[in-house]
Parts: C-alpha cells; sequence; structure tokens
C-alpha cells in the first residue's frame, strides 16, 4: 500500500462516524442577586439555580455510583459563573486542611471543568479542597493537565456536620471564549473522596474510552456574557542583596557584594475576546521555588529541570508537541518577552517573541558579541478538525551574531475511534554554526496508542538525522532510530482491598542512521492498587548500551511503594538494584560495567491542620562488580556514593500568609582513582514567607545561603581548593519581591 493510501486511510478512521453517547444537556439560569456560601451553610433559598444528582465513579468501580452523595448548583449573572458543591460524608473521615494555593493534592476536593469554545480539545479545570483553598489547571487531550496556569477567581468552604460544601465564583473575565450572543459550553463536574480512593463524575467518564473533554455534558443559557476589555497589569519590585563566590569570572575567584533594586512590568490584554497578549518588560525571572533535588551524578545525558518562571508557564500548553522542540528554560535571562495565546475558531495560535542576555554573558569580554542579545521567536498554528482531531506547525528561530538556528515542524493527533489515537510530527532543522558551518537535517516522531478499561498499548517510532541541532528544545540524543513498545493489562476486582492489578511488557532498540545498534531495553512489570491510597510497583529490566564503542549488558531491579492511608502520613519508598555504565573512569581508563543502588526515602508528616513536614533523603552507590579483576579493579569497591537530603517545612498561618523552610544537603564522595568527579559537599539553607492574596497579587520575602567545602588560599592570586567540610558561604542572598494586580 501506498504512504498516500494508508494516509487517506487513517483520515477516513478520524472523520468518519464512530459511536457516541449523546452528551446530556445542563442548562443553567440567571441570576439578579448571586449566591452566597451562607445561602446554602443555612438552609436560604436561592433566586434560582441548576440542580446535579448522580456522580458516578470514574475510578475504581467504572460506572458504579459514587458511594457519598454529592449536589451540585450553578447560576450565572454578568460578571461570573456560580458553583457550589453539597458533599455528604463523615466529617472524621474528609481530608482538609489550610494550604498554600495549589498545595492541597492530598485533600479530598470538588473541580467544575469547562470547555469554553465547545471544541472537545481543551478545558479550564478550577478545583478546591474543603476549605476552598484553589487550583487551577487548563486541560489539553493528548497532553493532560497544565498546572501552570493561574488566574483570579474566588472560593469557599466549610466543613459541616454531615460533610462539607463549596462554593465557587468564577469571573467571566478569567475565562476566554467566542463573542456569540449565546453561549454553549462543554462542562463536567468531578469530586475526589480520599479516603474511598474514589475519582468521580457528572456526567460520567468512562475509564472504557480514550478521552476527557469529549464526554463533557452540553451547558447551555449564557446569554450576553463577555470577558469584557480585560486588562491586567501587574508592576512588579524586587530588591535583593547578594554575596556571592564567583568561580567562572574573568577575574581570580573571590567575592563580591551586589545590591540590585529591580522594576518591571507584566501586563495581558485580551483580544477580541479569545486571544490574549502577555508583553513583560524587565520581567523577574529568579525562581521563588526551588528545584527539587536529583541525582546529576554520572548521568550521559543533561538531567531535565522543568519550567517554573510565570512568562513562560502559563498557556505553555500551546507550544507543547510531540518533540520537545521548544524547551522555554533555554531562554535564560530575557530584557523584553511577549506571547500572544488563544483561539479564533477552530484555530489556536501561539507567538512567543524575547531577547536573551546570557547569550553575551557566555562570550569573553573581547568578543564583539560580549553584551549582546539572543534574538528568539516561537510560532505555533493548530486547527482542530473532525473528532478531536488536529493538525498544527511550528517554527522556532534563534540568532546571536552570525550563528542562527530555526525549526520548522508539522504535527498531527487524529483520533481514529474511542479507543485509539495516533500522533506524529516531521520536522527539519537549519543551523547555522561559528566560521559559517551549516547543518541541516530532519526528526520524524509517530505514536499509535490504544486507551481502554482494561488494556493499553503504545507503539512508536523515532528518527533523528545525526546533524539535527535544536538549540532552543530538549533532545538529549540525535543520530538516533528508535522502534518502542508499551502493553499493559489492567485486572479490576469488584470487590476486596485490591482496586487494581495491572501487568505489563516493554521494549525498545535504538540504532544509529548507520544501521549500528546503539541500546535495547526488555522489561516487565507489575502494579497493584489498593485500598488506602496506597500502590506497589515492580519492574525487571534487561538491556544494552553501546557507548564509546563499547558494548555494555545492563539489568536492574526498580521497586516502588507508596500510601496515603492515613491523614497525618504520606510515605513515597522508590528503589533500584542493578548494574550501569561508569561513563567518566578517572586515570585514563575506558568506561566499564559497574553495580548501582538508588534508593529514596520520603516522609511528609501533617501533625497538624496547618503544618506540614517533609523529609526526603536520596541514595546513590556505584561500585565495582566481584568480576572486576579482570580489568584490573578491585572488587566491590565504591566508585562514588551521593548522600541527598531535603527538609522542607511549611507552616500556613491563614489563607494567604505561609513560611516555608528548606534545608538541602548534598555529598558527592567519588573514588577519585574510579571516576572522573570531583568531591564535593553542598549545605544550602531557603526561608520564604509569602502573603498570597490572590495571582499577580503577592508579597515574597526570602533569605538563602549556601554553603560548599571551598576555601580561598593565598592572595596573588588565590587559588581555590577543596576542604573537607562546607564551611564557606558561597552564595548569600536576601531578598523581597512585591508585585500587585490590576484588572480592568
Amino acid at each position: 500500500m501506498t504512504l498516500a493510501g494508508t494516509v487517506a486511510i487513517l483520515l477516513c478512521l478520524a472523520t468518519g462516524a464512530w459511536a457516541q453517547t449523546p452528551a446530556p444537556v445542563l442548562r443553567v439560569p440567571r441570576v439578579s442577586r448571586p449566591p452566597s456560601l451562607d445561602d446554602f451553610l443555612r438552609g436560604r433559598p436561592r433566586e434560582a439555580e441548576a440542580r446535579v444528582t448522580g456522580f458516578r465513579q470514574q475510578y475504581p468501580r467504572d460506572g458504579a455510583p459514587a458511594s457519598r452523595e454529592t449536589t451540585a448548583y450553578l447560576s450565572y449573572d454578568e460578571r461570573n459563573l456560580y458553583v457550589a458543591f453539597d458533599c455528604r460524608d463523615e466529617p472524621g473521615k474528609i481530608r482538609a486542611r489550610l494550604s498554600k494555593r495549589e498545595d492541597a493534592g492530598e485533600d479530598d476536593s470538588v473541580a467544575v471543568l469547562l470547555d469554553t469554545f465547545h471544541d472537545r480539545q481543551r478545558a479550564y479545570m478550577f478545583a478546591a479542597n474543603p476549605l476552598g483553598i484553589q487550583s487551577d489547571a487548563i486541560f489539553t487531550e493528548g497532553q493532560g493537565y497544565d498546572t501552570s496556569f493561574d488566574t483570579l477567581w474566588y472560593s469557599e468552604g466549610r466543613v459541616t456536620k454531615d460533610g462539607y460544601i463549596v462554593w465557587m465564583a468564577i469571573p467571566f473575565k478569567s475565562l476566554r471564549f467566542s463573542s456569540s450572543a449565546k453561549q454553549t459550553w462543554g462542562i463536567a463536574l468531578n469530586r475526589v473522596i480520599f479516603h474511598a480512593s474514589e475519582d468521580t463524575y457528572w456526567p460520567f467518564i468512562s475509564q472504557k474510552v480514550e478521552g476527557l473533554v469529549p464526554h463533557f455534558a452540553t451547558l447551555e443559557g449564557l446569554d450576553d456574557v463577555s470577558p469584557g476589555r480585560n486588562l491586567q497589569f501587574i508592576p512588579y519590585g524586587v530588591f535583593s542583596r547578594a554575596r556571592l563566590l564567583d568561580t567562572a569570572g574573568p577575574k581570580p575567584p573571590g567575592f563580591y557584594t551586589s545590591n540590585e533594586g529591580r522594576l518591571g512590568l507584566d501586563a495581558k490584554v485580551v483580544l477580541r475576546d479569545a486571544l490574549t497578549l502577555d508583553v513583560a518588560a524587565n520581567p523577574d525571572f529568579s525562581q521563588v521555588e526551588s528545584d527539587e533535588p536529583q541525582v546529576t551524578v554520572n548521568q550521559r545525558y543533561e538531567v531535565y529541570y522543568p519550567e517554573r518562571r510565570p512568562l513562560f508557564i502559563e498557556n505553555a500548553g500551546f507550544f507543547q508537541t510531540p518533540m520537545e522542540l521548544f524547551f522555554s528554560r533555554r531562554i535564560q535571562d530575557p530584557r523584553l518577552g511577549a506571547r500572544l495565546t488563544g483561539k479564533l475558531g477552530r484555530w489556536a495560535l501561539g507567538a512567543l517573541g524575547a531577547d536573551d542576555r546570557a547569550a553575551g554573558r557566555r562570550v569573553p569580554q573581547n568578543d564583539p558579541l560580549h553584551g549582546r542579545s539572543a534574538a528568539i521567536g516561537v510560532v505555533r498554528v493548530q486547527r482542530e478538525f473532525a473528532r478531536q482531531s488536529n493538525i498544527g506547525v511550528l517554527m522556532t528561530s534563534r540568532d546571536f551574531g552570525s550563528m542562527s538556528s530555526r525549526v520548522l515542524a508539522l504535527d498531527t493527533r487524529l483520533k481514529l475511534n474511542p479507543n485509539w489515537v495516533l500522533s506524529g510530527q516531521a520536522a527539519r532543522t537549519y543551523d547555522r554554526q561559528p566560521g559559517g558551518r551549516r547543518l541541516s537535517g530532519p526528526l520524524y516522531y509517530a505514536d499509535l496508542t490504544h486507551s481502554g478499561k482494561h488494556f493499553d498499548y503504545s507503539t512508536t517510532y523515532i528518527d533523528r538525522s545525526p546533524d539535527v541541532r535544536a538549540p532552543l528544545g530538549f533532545l538529549n540524543r540525535v543520530d538516533l532510530r528508535r522502534v518502542a513498545n508499551w502493553a499493559g493489562y489492567v485486572f479490576r476486582p469488584e470487590h476486596g482491598r485490591v482496586l487494581a492489578w495491572r501487568v505489563n511488557v516493554a521494549g525498545f532498540a535504538d540504532w544509529n542512521r548507520s544501521g549500528r545498534l546503539q541500546e535495547w531495553s526488555a522489561s516487565a512489570g507489575t502494579m497493584g492498587s489498593f485500598r488506602g491510597n496506597t500502590r506497589l510497583f515492580l519492574t525487571r529490566n534487561k538491556g544494552f548500551e553501546l557507548f564509546k564503542g563499547a558494548g555494555f549488558q545492563k539489568e536492574y531491579t526498580n521497586l516502588y511503594f507508596t500510601t496515603a492511608r492515613w491523614k497525618w502520613l504520606v510515605i513515597d519508598a522508590p528503589a533500584v538494584f542493578g548494574t550501569a555504565i561508569n561513563y567518566y573512569p578517572a586515570g585514563g581508563r575506558p568506561p566499564f560495567s559497574a553495580k548501582v543502588a538508588q534508593m529514596q526515602a520520603a516522609l511528609t508528616v501533617r501533625p497538624a491542620p496547618k503544618l506540614r513536614l517533609q523529609q526526603a533523603y536520596v541514595y546513590s552507590r556505584l561500585a565495582t562488580q566481584a568480576d572486576a579483576g579482570r580489568l584490573g579493579l578491585p572488587a566491590s569497591t565504591p566508585i562514588y556514593n551521593n548522600h541527598i537530603l531535603r527538609t522542607k517545612v511549611n507552616y500556613q498561618f491563614t489563607r494567604e500568609l505561609s513560611l516555608r523552610v528548606i534545608l538541602d544537603y548534598n555529598a558527592v564522595l567519588p573514588n577519585s582513582s574510579l571516576i572522573n568527579q570531583e568531591r564535593s559537599k553542598r549545605l544550602a539553607a531557603d526561608l520564604l514567607v509569602t502573603y498570597l492574596v490572590h495571582p499577580g497579587t503577592v508579597v515574597y520575602a526570602g533569605y538563602t545561603d549556601a554553603r560548599e567545602n571551598l576555601a580561598l588560599v593565598g592572595s596573588a592570586p588565590p587559588a581555590l581548593v577543596r576542604t573537607a567540610s562546607p564551611g564557606a558561604s558561597t552564595g548569600r542572598q536576601f531578598f523581597v519581591k512585591v508585585s500587585y494586580l490590576f484588572r480592568f
């Protein structure tokens, strides 16, 4: 069969008529007097409302009635959509703690999901715990939840003698939708009953079919509503005082002190009700939240750290494609940034432009490019068609002096039937390097996935030319052809403590473009999910890896246990045991195989409703194998030990005011005769006070102190040497940041 014939068949499947249960219709009334939480607590009559009952489980018992009664009430006026949940339960079983916004994931919760364009592709999600602590996100089919989305809305909650009640008011100014006088949206209501491990929905959304948004009910009755002008301005000011150890500058290593004051502005303008223009002048990209600790020793590829900066994380889904060809963390220090995102009919648009001052700081001072900025642009256009299918184009550009990089990509997601989805992407990169050398290469990606109540399957193909260069993306490997398969079957008992039991097999093989095998892996595993929010994983893996011309056999066992059975305690305990490669041996030795052990223990303790204590310990060890004598190495000798400890304390004084303290310790203890790794010990303290009124209006005051096993020796010029303990302060900073949201 020809390629054209195959594509034609797939398009017919994607656009064909396959059976779908008609969505229920919910008509919401308009009111002149908005309901309040007190109305529901005191049983006072409301003006008018739509009443919803009949929540059903999606998990664990697909389609079974919810074990606890839930009633939702909806109404609206010219400014807000109002949703109230009356949730029945035993008060002693309800999990409801006073927490920071977006930090109540271990509690009971209720949520409303709104598909405001009724395109069955994406939806807003507004959730709250029983005390009204908010979480919001945007869900996109094929991508999942983007929890970086933050907007202004209102919620209150109260635990009662027979359950709890949550009240929400969602301003139309916080949503994007078409300019039609009569609105037709998609809607779903959700309740999580934590102690029963239940995830329930109205209307019923089954595990038997793939997708979430396509199964929403139809919301009608919203007439003559609009986001309005919707202008937002968030000016901010930052003051910081720092004392840092400079080891990478042109001058000899030494300490310097700086006082910095910085003013900036983030502005948001809504165009035609559905497009959002964000402009940031002198944006502050200092991270308030620190990165989670990861093992970075003896890693063959770059370690991935997720984006945390506001300009880039909001609406990031508009730029997401199957291959990560745009990774916003590559833009380190922009002076100006602008982003346009939104929808026009069935078109989804995203455009971003920024400069990056970091590029000019990385070149020597005598280089003409020193102090200049890189120019960066990203454009993404997507067209939706048929039943939850789409096709899109992505273009990225980066210019710095005579160097340039361009990426052009075409991608698609085809919903073939209720269970099968085909995703694909084809791209080409164009790179001009120093000296005028030019490189250009193609990339391809295809994935066919089946999702169902019992059986899941995916097959993936990846192809990357050795000449691919994508400095704005996150691609850890080129010159690659990969075939990967994964299949799993889930048993779902109707009774007993076991909620689900999965068995799965997986495997992949990598070749380079010349046809030489680079790596393969085969694994089998099982996972049990039990009542009491408890899960147990076991995976056994065997494989092969080619590194620097030598082949290495690898194997490991992966164990993972997690439970949130008790209100006051959460346990996470993953562990890996097996073999790995010493990628960076010392003394001119070639890379060699070794024993690896990596274990982690993480405890979250809630001794009081406002207090949360988290303790994590990560231990990673590489050691020579029993047969190391054939390589002239002593057997069972440590190559390195890595100890990482993190203590995190959160105290929530009020809904707005919180205190967070983090203590980090990271010790890398190498055997210098076996691995080319510097001995280091780092100790860091991080204190942050937050007063968060709502997204955009917030005050931060923070202090950090990082210490390392370093010392300056001598004076002409001083030399930097390693010491036994982390006694030297290498980075000390105090900062205050204030921002305020003006919305018109």
